[in-house]
């Protein structure tokens, strides 16, 4: 067999470097594996039996993100409404002292239900699992529940499981979002659904003419870039195709300029389950399922910091409140 020469080595090598380079390489242990878990603190599914025992020496206060698992568009996760009011949950408990109990991830999302991956539940179960699950930690010794709802669909069941559980149990409970609202710092940016941060409308910035922008919109688009930004997919967000009726085509400049009337009715309506014939549901209201005329990438992660940072800071101030009227133990 010849020998080659060097120029003939050398592309020869070069060739094998080049097809190499093209070849996939095999997969590494960190792609099939999911990354490491990192504790925090008083999250209930990371914690043990005795630091539960110890957090009751401290506090007799819950947190509870009610949350869904439902369509966001082509660039947020399934679990967005979750996963964000988890992660809200988390940084209030860290300064408060308090316990983080999700207890379930579907919320009530029917009107979602055109579009592949979303779970709902009835609102008469919803309702029974954290009343029931309420009861549960009442055993334990906790006595107070925050209700943080982070998913629009949720808000009625929220409310009931709030009366449920100061009707019913030995608990007492807030609607952690209405509390929080009167202390909420307002701006340009502030949700206009609500200091939680259901999935609803967040607020145009003084720079941009004001369109409708809820579900998947802005607003939640940046407030998961700043919570969950390793699940959102800011290349795949374009804006989306809205077809609504008619009659709810005409209110949207009067829900713009914040008419209350027009926003109650407008909500009643919209974004409704197919089996309703409103011909609302998020399939026959929008081609990508974000209800909402803007480009979802316009949203950035300072703004989500800003809204997040806002919402927190009022519930530790309403938590802190209520700690001095009623001291842990108290009753």
């Amino acid at each position: 067999m010849p020998r080659l020469t060097l120029t003939a080595a050398l592309v020869a090598s070069a060739a094998a470097l080049s097809a190499a380079a093209l070849t996939p390489a095999p997969s590494s242990a960190q792609s099939t594996e999911p990354p490491p878990i990192a504790k925090v603190r008083n999250y209930l599914p990371h914690m043990t039996r005795p630091e539960v025992e110890d957090l009751l020496t401290r506090t007799d206060m819950v947190i509870i993100p009610v949350g869904a698992l439902e369509q966001h568009g082509t660039h947020l996760p399934i679990g967005t409404d979750h996963l964000n009011g988890v992660e809200q949950a988390k940084r209030i408990a860290l300064r408060t002292d308090a316990l983080v109990a999700p207890i379930l991830l579907p919320g009530q999302s029917p009107y979602h239900m055109g579009f592949a991956g979303t779970v709902t539940l009835p609102s008469t179960l919803i309702q029974e699992v954290y009343v029931e699950a309420a009861k549960s930690l009442i055993r334990h010794g906790f006595k107070r529940f925050l209700m943080l709802n982070a998913h629009g669909g949720n808000r009625a069941i929220t409310t009931f499981i709030v009366d449920r559980i100061n009707q019913e149990t030995a608990g007492i409970a807030v609607d952690l979002g209405a509390v929080a609202g009167p202390l909420t710092e307002r701006g340009p940016d502030a949700d206009a659904a609500g200091a939680a941060g259901a999935d609803a409308a967040a607020t145009p910035d003084q720079q941009t003419a004001p369109v409708l922008d809820r579900h998947g919109g802005t607003g939640e688009t940046s407030r998961s870039l700043y919570l969950i930004p390793e699940l959102v997919d800011l290349d795949a967000a374009y804006p989306a195709e809205l077809t609504m009726p008619a009659h709810l085509e005409a209110m949207v400049p009067d829900v713009l300029a914040g008419d209350p009337t027009a926003l109650a009715v407008f909500l009643a309506e919209g974004l409704k389950d197919e089996s309703t014939g409103k011909g609302t549901s998020s399939a026959e209201l929008s081609s990508t399922g974000v209800w909402g005329e803007r480009d979802p990438a316009e949203a950035t992660a300072e703004r989500g910091r800003v809204m997040t940072e806002r919402f927190v800071d009022a519930a530790v101030r309403f938590i802190e409140r209520w700690n001095e009227m009623r001291p842990p133990g108290t009753g």
